[in-house]
């Protein structure tokens, strides 16, 4: 694994020092064009100064803006217990020096990410639609290939890797409009050109011109170059944390064929995802996607009949897209060890029938309402209320039998009752309780009830514990459900 994680680093660095190049020569040429005399080294120096800032930026926060670019919310492991086992698991199986934090995308579309500068402070992001369509066997592949970025020190060179695309990218287009607005530069530079040799100065206007245009096109071929191969290895790595190829290539599937579109991506995270977000508007240029195919990475994966390691991998790769050449470092390969696939698991050999996909589509409905802070209010006669924060009534009278359920004090409060986000509690307060407080559960769908702490608490359908800790005050309630 060492030497795959060294490979991958050396191959980055090079990648990334080219589009570093890329960029300094850009703003040379620009400088040049418009002071043909001192022009080139201030362009030099501004292209520098704006990738270093950038760079500073998308390394100390560039997680954090992600992760908001893209309205994922961190969740509690009360949400949906099933997602915090399987990220332990494969956080276990990967020797991961920490959890990763867990993000729920408020979107019905199945896609992934993962971010984070360093495995030790790395987060994981799912969609709502992702965990409504998948098994737990493919749940866990997609997990284990987004924890493969983190441990193969991906994510770091790719956010890297963005940001200079970016610049690049504004460079030319602030360079451009201005020409385009300030239509008098052409006219300085050819009075320029006739003072100081007008052949060379016309030769270095064309060349300026031509690696304007092709600069962000060269870039956007290394990013790609970057970013193709690194979800390869990531299969590869999350197959073998797994055991089980089948559950990442039906993953795969399900999210290619999703025609859901998912809103919060754009151009800059499309390469983050686990599947390109707008490989639908790609099919005619596929070869600028950022991502390989997904029928080739599901044809590689159902073609690992002998086992999961890096070597049968690489034989599956190679019988697939009929090429010598190698995804998987030399040395990682004499090395390997065989691993043998598992038994699928037997929560994912379950039949689904008709009923249940209704009821699927149902719970990511909730969970999206769930995740944006709603109650759910379940009356004794079976009508549920979903209530969102806010709500300015202190309690609901069932238009069914007529009796009042009442209003969490959370929601009334205008507290934050964001799933994952505490909220204030007196230090006079917190860990002194009497006694703990119990809760009746009225269903198996979602409900919401108050801690004494006016903190929101909320039970998924998933949830099956016989308690619930409050992350604010740490007060426990005992849940107790009606037979």
């Amino acid at each position: 694994m060492w030497e795959l994680i060294k490979s991958n680093q050396r191959k980055s660095i090079i990648l990334v020092a080219l589009m570093a190049a890329c960029l300094l020569i850009l703003g040379y040429l620009i400088g040049a064009m418009i002071d043909p005399v001192q022009g080139g080294l201030t362009g030099v120096l501004i292209a520098f100064f704006i990738w270093v800032v950038m760079s500073l930026v998308s390394y100390y926060s560039g997680d954090s803006i992600l992760l908001a670019v893209s309205g994922a919310k961190e969740v509690t492991p009360d949400v949906h217990p099933q997602l915090f086992n399987i990220v332990e698991e494969i956080k276990i199986a990967a020797n991961l020096p920490a959890m990763p934090r867990i993000y729920i995308m408020p979107e019905s579309a199945p896609n992934a990410f993962a971010t984070g500068i360093k495995p030790e402070k790395s987060s994981v992001a799912v969609t709502a639609g992702l965990l409504s369509k998948l098994n737990r066997d493919e749940l866990q592949g997609v997990i284990a290939h987004e924890i493969s970025h983190i441990i193969n020190r991906d994510v770091l060179f790719m956010t890297l890797a963005s940001v200079m695309l970016g610049s690049i990218a504004l460079i030319t287009q602030v360079f451009t409009r201005g020409m385009w607005y300030a239509g008098g530069s052409s006219r300085r530079y050819r009075a320029g050109s006739l003072r100081a040799g007008g052949q060379i100065q016309v030769f270095i206007f064309i060349v300026s011109i031509i690696f304007i245009i092709l600069a962000p096109i060269l870039a956007q071929l290394l990013y790609l170059s970057l970013s193709r191969k690194r979800e390869y290895l990531a299969d590869a790595s999350g197959v073998r944390l797994t055991r089980y190829p089948e559950g990442l290539a039906s993953a795969l599937e399900k999210i290619s064929s999703s025609d859901t579109e998912l809103y919060s991506a754009n151009e800059a995270t499309a390469a983050m995802f686990i599947a390109n977000p707008f490989e639908r508007e790609n099919k005619l240029t596929s070869f600028l996607s950022t991502h390989p195919p997904i029928q080739d990475r599901v044809k590689i994966l159902r073609s690992m009949s002998q086992g999961v390691n890096y070597l049968n991998y690489q034989n599956a790769f190679q019988l697939i897209k009929g090429k010598s050449s190698s995804v998987i470092p030399a040395l990682s390969l004499r090395d390997d060890q065989v691993v043998r696939i598992r038994e699928p698991h037997p929560d994912s050999k379950k039949i689904i029938e008709e009923a249940e996909k209704k009821e699927s589509v149902r719970n990511v409905t909730d969970l999206l309402r769930a995740v944006n802070g709603f109650a759910f209010l379940a009356c004794v006669c079976g009508i549920k209320f979903k209530v969102p924060a806010g709500f300015n009534r202190s309690e609901i009278i069932c238009p069914k039998c007529g009796k009042t359920t009442e209003v969490p004090m959370a929601l009334l409060a205008g507290a934050a009752v964001a799933l994952g986000q505490k909220s204030e509690v007196p230090q006079s307060q917190a860990g002194t309780f009497e006694e703990p407080q119990i809760y009746q559960r009225k269903g198996k769908g979602w409900e919401s009830f108050s801690c004494r702490c006016s903190k929101l608490l909320q039970l998924s359908p998933q949830f099956c514990a016989p308690q619930m800790t409050c992350s604010v005050c740490g007060r426990v309630t005992l849940i107790q459900s009606i037979s």
